[in-house]
């Protein structure tokens, strides 16, 4: 499956398939073997994540739900969550902003995906809501969830993703923001909580992956409407 992405991603610009991802924004029918394009944003474009601590509380239940708590230096004792058995999901990228979060994630098995959005957006609402004393809903809606139906959109998208504290000015290197699945993509990172090889097997090396998403950067910059259009 390994191909050269100069050549794969030609016939298909970051722009032409992320717009095709945004037309179908509202699927909720989740199957086994398929990837979504999930992401929300805080009620009202209110920030979700305040500081180091949100970041790592919302990981640290998608950690848990993943089943994937189990022999990590993470602490989960006062979370109160059931989590899924390994294997059911697996997340392929990820970034937390301040005010929205986007996920790739495969159904692997019978569990719709919409149980563990349910549940993440759930625990983490109540954490927020507890912690700065906030009455009312914490995300906007439900999450909007998209099926991913190519290589090639499951790599732009994952650019796309990897991209965004860049893209919204947070950060002039991508590699220093922490709340994202970048670091695991390039190896500065080491983690379980990600699976990057249905990209990663796309590219020649991680390097050429590096390449793919910073030379597209300019592209979803010109573009920065698109996140509006997502999350709206």
């Amino acid at each position: 499956m390994r191909a050269l992405w100069a050549h794969r991603i030609q016939g298909c610009p970051l722009y032409s398939c992320i717009l095709t991802i945004m037309r179908r924004r509202d699927y909720k029918e989740f199957a086994p073997g398929v990837s979504y394009h999930i992401y929300n944003r805080g009620n009202g474009k209110m920030e979700i994540f305040r500081d180091d601590q949100d970041y790592l509380n919302f990981l640290k239940r998608l950690r848990l739900l993943l089943g994937k708590a189990r022999g990590t230096l993470v602490s989960t004792a006062s979370i109160r969550v059931t989590p899924f058995e390994v294997g059911d999901f697996s997340l392929i990228a990820y970034c937390l902003m301040p005010n929205h979060f986007h996920l790739q994630i495969e159904q692997r098995g019978e569990v719709p995906l919409s149980k563990l959005m349910l549940k993440i957006c759930t625990s983490y609402s109540m954490y927020f809501n507890r912690k700065y004393e906030h009455v009312g809903h914490v995300f906007q809606d439900q999450f909007k969830a998209v099926p991913i139906e190519s290589d090639n959109q499951s790599a732009a998208l994952s650019a796309y993703i990897h991209q965004n504290p860049k893209v919204g000015g947070l950060v002039n290197t991508l590699t220093d923001w922490a709340y994202s699945s970048y670091p695991e993509y390039i190896g500065l990172r080491k983690g379980d909580l990600v699976d990057p090889e249905p990209i990663l097997d796309q590219f020649a090396s991680k390097d050429e992956y590096r390449l793919f998403v910073e030379e597209r950067f300019a592209d979803i910059l010109e573009r920065k409407s698109i996140e509006e259009l997502l999350l709206d």
